[in-house]
């Protein structure tokens, strides 16, 4: 009972971190910011993450966790189709906080020292090859226009993100879902099976 009710507080502090760091960006986001949400003390919040930077990461892993319902951690998951991706954006249109969250981290990771940096390095890494493997695996060794699929994953994961970022900043000019479906008319149809 002790342990369940801790796995639930410990997912309300995540949940709270998400959106402080929506709102304030991480920099701008405090453990007390955070623990006040929550209805803790700074102190108590330390408990369940002993730094700002493991409260941090537990974040992100979170979010991956919820984007793969348990997977590897990535988009693919090494079984994921082309067509389930779209389905992820789809879901990530219903959650805008989230996307917010994961979008400012994602800005941010670029500066110097910052502590995702490492996350989001490996983390693309890991995308951009089980991104390969399953575009290869759709459309064999060769995509529209000639590309291979390790030339083509990392432009799929830049679309995912630019456009999320161009809906954050615009959601009524910008469905998201469905200009990522107009993307995959791009790709063509999958090789037959």
């Amino acid at each position: 009972m002790a342990r369940a009710r801790s796995e639930e507080r410990r997912a309300e502090i995540l949940r709270a971190a998400l959106e402080v760091i929506a709102e304030r960006g991480y920099r701008g986001a405090t453990l007390s910011a955070v623990a006040e949400r929550v209805g803790l003390t700074q102190q108590g919040l330390l408990h369940y993450f002993p730094t700002k930077e493991a409260l941090l990461v537990a974040v992100l892993e979170e979010r991956d966790q919820w984007d793969t319902g348990g997977g590897s951690g990535s988009p693919s998951g090494g079984t994921w189709r082309v067509e389930l991706l779209g389905s992820l954006v789809e879901y990530n249109a219903m959650r805008p906080g989230i996307v917010q969250t994961f979008s400012a981290l994602l800005g941010e990771s670029v500066t110097e020292d910052h502590p995702t940096k490492e996350f989001f390095t490996q983390r693309y890494a890991q995308v951009r090859q089980e991104l390969a493997t399953m575009l290869r695996t759709e459309y064999g060794e060769k995509l529209a226009g000639g590309l291979t699929p390790e030339r083509a994953a990392p432009l799929l994961a830049a679309v995912m993100d630019g456009l999320q970022y161009q809906w954050l900043l615009d959601p009524g000019a910008v469905d998201m879902p469905e200009a990522f479906r107009d993307f995959l008319r791009l790709l063509g149809p999958a090789r037959p099976k």
